[in-house]
This record gives structure tokens, C-alpha cells and sequence, in this order.
């Protein structure tokens, strides 16, 4: 009988695998991967056939038949700028994956390894909202310089779930409601959505607030004076310091937010005042966000892991509780995200398909 559906989620050095029936996570398993076995790859393409095949080996050790199950979804990676939602791994989707249009990610293998195990089994495979998911409009794209475009780089997956569920408790739909997401993570994405669209968003890499790891937004004219400094050889010295030793970790050593804590509680007045900081940058990114909503805010939501600190949650809403309800659902699951998205097709949302749907 087909009754499971097959979650797979690629990373950088492992591969996340889970098996739901309905919305119960049956079994969960982060398969991990040795350098020495990924070093035998070129390219994270060519990982394909080995990774698909400890998945396949995973599941028969734990006593499950492929057909057994009724879909596979993984992970979307770089293709083509696309809208939100779920959607059926075509030929053409499959391809771009396996070139890696807008670059190789181990996301990429998501749906390629979808696909292939769910051919076998003779059933469907999908992708989720990907790291490609794009709808912001055309006025968000403009930066101020010609030569650099904004660009949507945010934490889609996520942000959509809780969108989702938050919709599903005020017993609505998310194309029925107009709120504020921020995704507090080792990066921090600050959301707009707009009956249920994504319209803009700051890059979670290189602008707004600083997160745990990331310096966020800078004075330009500071950053390109170091960069002509001499401080710095090259942009590949440089980019570290913008992007996993910035931000919370660049002041205190450490980018986890209960390390900070701690310091805070054995009165380290410095870790009480970049915490602060960062509250305070993440709140002025969410009224930036309510403004592009014209102040028409049905909820403002914290989401990630960051989320679960009352100390940053707490501070985050007594400045922007004026805007409107603030709700903090903490964490982050992306294998619950890909299996929802599965759901949500079973129910009677449209699949969606890549060719009709990229620009």
C-alpha cells in the first residue's frame, strides 16, 4: 500500500531523509558523508548516483519497500528565479538542477535524488519552494547603482511554511493575509508577504540586520575603504568576515545566541549591548518591511532558532508590537516544510510546473 512520503534534503557534508505518513514523522535519519568519499567527486553532480544509493539502502534497512511509497520531495537548489510552491520535477526542471544554472549547491541533488527514487517506485516527485524562489517586485530590485541589482536571496522555504501554518490558525489562507516574517538564523531574512508573495526581502548574505555569523548591512563607504586598505589581499581573505565570522561572532567569539546569554547573565556588559544591537537592527527591518505593506500588517512572526531566546523575541516585540500581533514560532524543520508542500498538493493546491512558471 502507498502511504509514505520520502523527504530528502541535501547538505553541504550530509543528507537528511525522512519518511512521513500524513503530517507524523515516521522516522528521521541525517545520513552523514566522510571527505574522503565526497573528495572522490569533481563535482557535487557527480555525488548523485552515491547519495541516492545510501538513501535506497537506508530505507530497506529499516523495513521499508519503495513501494510503499506515494511521493518523494527534496529539496530545490539554484535554478531559474521562479515563484513559490510545490513543484513536479519535469525534464526540464531535472536538467537545470543537474547544470546548476545559477551555480552548484549540494541543494541541487534534492530533486534529481526525488526523481530517481520515485521513477523506481512509479509515483510522483516534487520540489518545495527552492533557494531560487523569486517574487519580488520590480521596484525591490532597484539598488541605487545600475550596476548591482538587489536580488531575493532569503530563507523561502521556511518563511513559506510559517506562513502556511500561521494562515491555518486564524483558519485563512495565506493569499488572504499581509505579514511580516523574520527568520532569525545563523543568517536573518526580514520578510514582506503580501497576500501570500514574497515581494521583497533583504539579502540574508549582505544586507540588513547583523545575525550571529554575518556582518548584514554596512556603511559603504567604510567597506570599500577597507577594501582598498590594503588589510586584505583579495575578496576571497575579505568574504569570511562578511559571511560566517561577522556579526555576533566577530564582537563576542561565539555565534551561538545561548553562549551570548550566558555571558550576559555573568554581567558582560558588552554581550548585553551587541545582543541589544541585534535586536534592535532586526526590529528596524521589520518596520522597514511593514512600510512596504503600507502599514497593512496582519502579523509580524519570528521564526528560526534564534527565535527560541525570549530575550531577543521579548526585545523584538515590545519595539514593533505597534504594528500588529507578534507571534514567535521558534525553530526551523525543513524536512516538516517539504512534507507540507506534498500535503498541500494532496489537498488541491495546484502543482506547479518549472517551465510554464520560471522568467
Amino acid at each position: 500500500m502507498k502511504k509514505y512520503i520520502l523527504a530528502i534534503n541535501p547538505g553541504s557534508t550530509s543528507t537528511k531523509v525522512a519518511i512521513f505518513e500524513g503530517e507524523e514523522n515516521k522516522l528521521q535519519k541525517n545520513l552523514s558523508h566522510s571527505t574522503e568519499e565526497l573528495d572522490k567527486f569533481e563535482k557535487i553532480a557527480d555525488q548523485f548516483e552515491y547519495r541516492k544509493n545510501i538513501i535506497v539502502d537506508w530505507l530497506t534497512s529499516e523495513g521499508y519497500q519503495l513501494s510503499q511509497l506515494k511521493a518523494v520531495v527534496g529539496r530545490g537548489g539554484l535554478l531559474k528565479p521562479m515563484p513559490s510552491g510545490t513543484y513536479k520535477v519535469t525534464d526540464a526542471l531535472a536538467e537545470d538542477l543537474k547544470i546548476g544554472v545559477q551555480g552548484e549547491h549540494a541543494s541541487n541533488l534534492g530533486g534529481l535524488i526525488a526523481r530517481a527514487i520515485a521513477e523506481t517506485a512509479e509515483v510522483e516527485s516534487y520540489i518545495v519552494d527552492p533557494v531560487a524562489v523569486d517574487e519580488f517586485e520590480d521596484v525591490a530590485r532597484i539598488s541605487g547603482m545600475p550596476e548591482i541589482k538587489r536580488k531575493s536571496l532569503l530563507h523561502a522555504l521556511n518563511v513559506k511554511a510559517i506562513a502556511h501554518r500561521v494562515a491555518n490558525e486564524k483558519n485563512t489562507t495565506v493569499d488572504q493575509l499581509n505579514m511580516v516574517i523574520a527568520h532569525l538564523g545563523g543568517g536573518i531574512s526580514v520578510v514582506p508577504l503580501k497576500k501570500g508573495k514574497m515581494i521583497d526581502a533583504n539579502n540574508a548574505n549582505e544586507m540588513g540586520p547583523f545575525s550571529p555569523e554575518r556582518t548584514g548591512g554596512l556603511p559603504s563607504g567604510d567597506l570599500a575603504k577597507l577594501c582598498f586598505s590594503g588589510k586584505y589581499a583579495s575578496f576571497k581573505e575579505l568574504k569570511p568576515y562578511l559571511r560566517g565570522k561577522g556579526g555576533m561572532v566577530a564582537y563576542l567569539g561565539t555565534n551561538d545566541v545561548r553562549e551570548a546569554l550566558k555571558m550576559v547573565e555573568a554581567g558582560d556588559e558588552k554581550a548585553e549591548l551587541v545582543l541589544e544591537a541585534m535586536a534592535y537592527q532586526i526590529s528596524k527591518e521589520i518596520g522597514a518591511m511593514a512600510t512596504v505593506l503600507k502599514g497593512k500588517v496582519d502579523a509580524v512572526v519570528l521564526t528560526g532558532g534564534v527565535a527560541y531566546s525570549d530575550y531577543i523575541t521579548s526585545r523584538i516585540a515590545d519595539s514593533v508590537g505597534f504594528i500588529a500581533e507578534v507571534i514567535v514560532k521558534p525553530g526551523e524543520d525543513e524536512m516538516i516544510a517539504l512534507n507540507e508542500g506534498v500535503m498541500r498538493v494532496e489537498a488541491g493546491e495546484a502543482v506547479k510546473i518549472y517551465e510554464n512558471e520560471v522568467k
